[in-house]
C-alpha cells in the first residue's frame, strides 16, 4: 500500500497535506498544516483512482509498496476531515496549541525515524562515526588523567606548593563542569557535529598551548579552557551517536562506545609511563625557558583529540537534529548517504533507499534575521548570542518542567552520588598507596646522634636521614643533594655550601655561624628557629632544580593503568547485557555491587591490596555508568538531549570536585569516613535508580 496524496480543504484554505497517523503499528488520517517534503506536483484524484486500478504497475508505487502499512484511502480521509473543525491561521493560533501540535508531529516523527534506521540498516557507516566519537570520548578519559601524571613533574618546574597542586587538579573538572552545561545546550541549538568541532578544537589547541607556556597561572587558565573544551563533548558524541542508531541496537553500541573513556585512561598510562620519566626528553633555552619530559607528554596526550577533530571533518551532521529545526531535505540526503553506505558495504548496491518524504515537526520558535545594514557587527553579532544563550536558558529550564522534573531530578541525584564515590575514590587510592609508601620509607629513616665532623667534604647524596646533636667544623659540601635530610639542635661553624640541591630538607633549631651558601636552594623557609651568625648566602638558585627520580610516579602510572584495564570485563558484560536484563537493572545491581566492593576495603593494608580492591571496585561499577549514560540520553527529546545530558555531566564533574577535596583530606587520618560515605552513596542512589522508567523498548523521541 503506498502514499497517495490528495488535496484537502480546510476552512475554505487548499492545502496539499500527506495525510497519516501513527497508532498501534499503522497510520490514521490527520491533517497536520506543514512539514512534508513534496517533489514535484501532486497527483489529483483522477490519478489517484487510475492509481488504485493499476496499482503494482505503476512505476512510483512499485518503489514505494509496502513500506509503510495501513494507509487509509483517500475517502476515508475525507470523511474524517469533515467532522472537525476548521484549522485556525497560525497567526491566531495560541502557543500553547502550536506546541501540542509540534509534539503531536514529534511522535509520529520518532515511529517513522525508527523505520527509516531500521530500513538504512547497521553497517558500515555507524562503525566508522562509532570510532570517530570513540576517539573524542578517548580524548576526554585522556584529560581526567593527564594533571594527574604531570603533577609530580610539574612541580619540580614551576616550583608548586600543596594548595597549588591540588587547585591544579580541581581546575580540570571545573572546566569540564562549565563545558558540559554550555556546550551541551548550544548542541541543541547549532546541532551536534559543529559543537562538537568547536569543542575539540577548544581542547586540542589549549592543551597543545599549555605544553609550552612556563608560568603557573597561564598553564592553569590553559588546562581551564582545555577542560570546558572537552567537557562538551561527552553529552554531544552520545547524543550524536544515538540519533544513528536503531533501537535494537542502541544499548549495546552506546555501551561499546564507552569503552574509548578506558582506553583513554590506557593510553595516557602508558605515555606517561614510556614518556615522563626520561627526564632529558626536551630541551632548555636558556635559564627560564624549559621543556622537560612531562611536556612532550601533555602533547602526546592531545592527539586523540586532534585526530577526532579531523575526522569529524567528513561525517554529516544528525538528520534527526535537522528534522527537529526543519531542515527536511538535508535530513533525507543524510539518512540517503547512510543506506546507500551500509548497501554498498553489505554487497547489495543494487538496493533503493524507498523513503520519499519524513514528517518534520512545526517550528514555533523565534527566529530572528538581523540584515546586515542593521547595527554595528558587534551589536548584531550580541544579538544573536543572547538571542540563543536565551534559548539554551529555556531548554535546561524545559528539563524542569513538570513532565520532566522528577526523571531529572532523580537521574541528578543518581550522577551525583555516582560521581562523588567514584572520582573520590579514583584519587584515594593513589593517595593511600603513596601514604603507604612514606609509612614504609619512613620506616628505613637512619638516625645520626651527637656527631662530629671537621674538615671533611661532603659530595654526595644524603637521603632519609636525620642528624642530632651534631656538630660539623670547617666542613664543605659541595656539588651534593639533601633529599629527606633534617638537621635539628646541630652547630655548623665556618662551613661551606655550594652548589647544593635539597628536598624535603630543613634545618631546625640549630646554629650556624660563619657559613657561606653559594648557588645553593637552601631558603629561608628551610631554616626553622635557627640562629645564623655572620652567615652569608651569595647566588641563590633560581627556580626548582629537583631532579630526584620518585620510585612512587612508577607506581602511580601502574595503578592507573591498572585501574584503566580493569574495566574491560565490565564493559563488555555491559554491552552484552544492556538490552537483555534493562538500564535500570544494570545501574541499581552495579552500584549495590560496587557499594559492597567499598566494604572489603577496610582490608586493605597494603600496597598491593589497595590496587586489588581498585581493579574490583572500577570494574564494578563502570555498567552503572554506561547504563546512565544510555538512559540519559533516551529519556529525552530530540531537542533537548544534549542540554539534559550537560546539566547531568556537569553537576557530575561538580560531585568529582567535592569528592576529590574530601576524600584527599582524610588520606592518614582514617579509612572509615571515605568507605562508609562511598559505600551509603552508592546504595541511596542504587535503590533510587530503580524507580527510572525502564526506557530499552521506547522510540528516540
Amino acid at each position: 500500500d503506498g502514499y497517495r496524496n490528495t488535496n484537502l480543504y480546510q476552512g475554505g484554505r487548499e492545502a496539499n497535506q500527506d495525510d497519516y497517523r501513527y497508532q498501534d503499528g499503522n497510520y490514521e488520517g490527520y491533517t497536520p498544516n506543514d512539514g512534508y517534503y513534496r517533489g514535484g506536483e501532486e497527483p489529483t484524484h483522477e490519478e489517484d483512482a487510475q492509481s488504485d486500478v493499476t496499482e503494482g504497475h505503476d512505476e512510483d508505487d512499485e518503489v514505494y509498496e509496502g513500506e509503510y502499512q495501513g494507509i487509509p484511502h483517500p475517502d476515508d480521509i475525507k470523511e474524517k476531515q469533515k467532522k472537525r473543525a476548521p484549522a485556525m491561521d497560525d497567526d491566531y493560533r495560541d502557543r500553547a496549541d502550536l506546541m501540542a501540535e509540534r509534539m503531536e508531529d514529534e511522535e509520529q516523527l520518532a515511529h517513522q525515524y525508527e523505520n527509516i534506521i531500521e530500513e538504512c540498516g547497521h553497517g558500515r557507516f555507524q562503525w566508522t562515526l562509532f570510532f570517530v566519537l570513540g576517539l573524542a570520548l578517548m580524548a576526554d578519559g585522556v584529560e581526567v588523567f593527564v594533571v594527574g601524571f604531570v603533577l609530580p613533574s610539574a612541580e619540580k618546574d614551576m616550583c608548586l606548593s600543596s594548595s597549588n597542586k591540588g587547585m591544579l587538579g580541581l581546575i580540570v573538572y571545573l572546566g569540564m563542569m562549565v563545558g558540559a552545561v554550555l556546550l551541551g545546550g548550544l548542541a541543541d541549538k547549532l546541532g551536534r557535529k559543529k559543537c562538537l568541532i568547536i569543542s575539540l578544537a577548544i581542547n586540542a589547541a589549549f592543551a597543545l598551548l599549555s605544553s609550552f607556556v612556563q608560568g603557573y597561572g597561564f598553564f592553569l587558565f590553559c588546562r581551564l579552557i582545555s577542560g570546558l573544551g572537552i567537557g562538551g563533548s561527552l553529552p554531544i558524541v552520545f547524543a550524536y551517536f544515538s540519533e544513528f542508531l536503531s533501537r535494537e541496537k542502541r544499548g549495546e553500541h552506546l555501551s561499546w562506545l564507552c569503552m574509548f573513556w578506558m582506553m583513554g585512561g590506557i593510553f595516557a598510562s602508558a605515555m606517561a609511563w614510556s614518556i615522563i620519566p626520561h627526564y632529558g626528553w626536551g630541551f632548555s633555552m636558556g635559564t627560564k625557558y624549559h621543556f622537560h619530559s612531562w611536556r612532550v607528554f601533555v602533547l602526546v596526550c592531545a592527539l586523540p583529540c586532534i585526530a577526532s577533530l579531523v575526522a569529524l571533518k567528513f561525517m554529516p551532521e544528525s538528520p534527526r537534529f535537522l528534522l527537529e529545526i526543519g531542515k527536511h531535505d538535508e535530513a533525507w540526503m543524510i539518512l540517503k548517504q547512510v543506506h546507500d553506505t551500509n548497501m554498498r558495504a553489505k554487497g547489495e548496491p543494487e538496493k533503493v533507499f524507498t523513503v520519499s518524504y519524513i514528517k518534520t515537526p512545526k517550528q514555533v520558535d523565534e527566529f530572528i534575521e538581523i540584515q546586515s545594514s542593521t547595527g554595528t557587527w558587534y551589536q548584531r553579532w550580541l544579538v544573536r548570542i543572547t538571542t540563543t544563550l536565551k534559548q539554551v536558558w529555556d531548554n535546561v529550564l524545559y528539563c524542569l518542567t513538570a513532565q520532566y522534573r522528577m526523571n531529572t531530578l532523580m537521574l541528578a541525584v543518581v550522577w551525583f552520588t555516582m560521581a562523588l564515590s567514584y572520582y573520590g575514590l579514583i584519587v584515594w587510592f593513589p593517595d593511600m598507596i603513596r601514604y603507604f609508601q612514606d609509612e614504609a620509607y619512613e620506616s628505613r629513616v637512619k638516625i645520626f646522634d651527637e656527631e662530629e665532623v671537621s674538615h671533611f667534604t661532603f659530595n654526595f647524596t644524603l637521603e632519609n636521614q636525620i642528624h642530632r646533636n651534631g656538630e660539623y667544623r670547617n666542613d664543605k659540601f659541595i656539588g651534593m643533594k639533601f633529599k629527606e635530610v633534617r638537621f635539628e639542635d646541630s652547630l655548623f661553624e665556618e662551613c661551606y655550601f655550594e652548589d647544593v640541591t635539597s628536598s624535603e630538607t630543613f634545618f631546625e633549631n640549630c646554629t650556624i655561624i660563619s657559613t657561606v651558601f653559594y648557588n645553593t636552594d637552601l631558603y629561608e623557609h628551610k631554616f626553622i628557629n635557627c640562629r645564623l651568625i655572620n652567615s652569608t648566602f651569595m647566588k641563590e638558585k633560581e627556580g626548582c632544580h629537583l631532579d630526584f627520580e620518585e620510585d612512587n610516579d612508577f607506581l602511580i602510572y601502574l595503578v592507573s593503568f591498572l585501574g584503566s584495564l580493569s574495566v574491560l570485563p565490565g564493559n563488555i558484560i555491559s554491552a552484552l547485557l544492556m538490552d537483555k536484563i534493562g538500564r535500570i537493572k544494570m545501574i541499581g545491581g552495579s552500584m549495590l555491587i560496587s557499594a559492597v566492593c567499598c566494604f572489603f576495603l577496610f582490608f586493605g593494608n597494603s600496597e598491593s591490596a589497595m590496587i586489588g580492591w581498585q581493579c574490583l571496585f572500577c570494574g564494578a561499577s563502570i555498567a552503572a555508568w554506561n547504563a546512565l549514560d544510555v538512559i540519559t540520553v533516551e529519556l529525552y527529546p530530540t531537542d533537548k538531549r544534549a542540554t539534559a545530558f550537560g546539566i547531568l555531566n556537569g553537576l557530575c564533574k561538580f560531585g568529582a570536585i567535592l569528592g576529590n577535596s574530601i576524600f584527599a583530606s582524610f588520606v592518614g587520618i582514617t579509612k572509615v569516613v571515605p568507605i562508609l560515605l562511598a559505600s551509603s552513596a552508592l546504595v541511596g542512589g542504587g535503590l533510587l535508580a530503580l524507580r527510572l522508567p525502564e526506557t530499552r523498548d521506547q522510540v528516540l523521541m
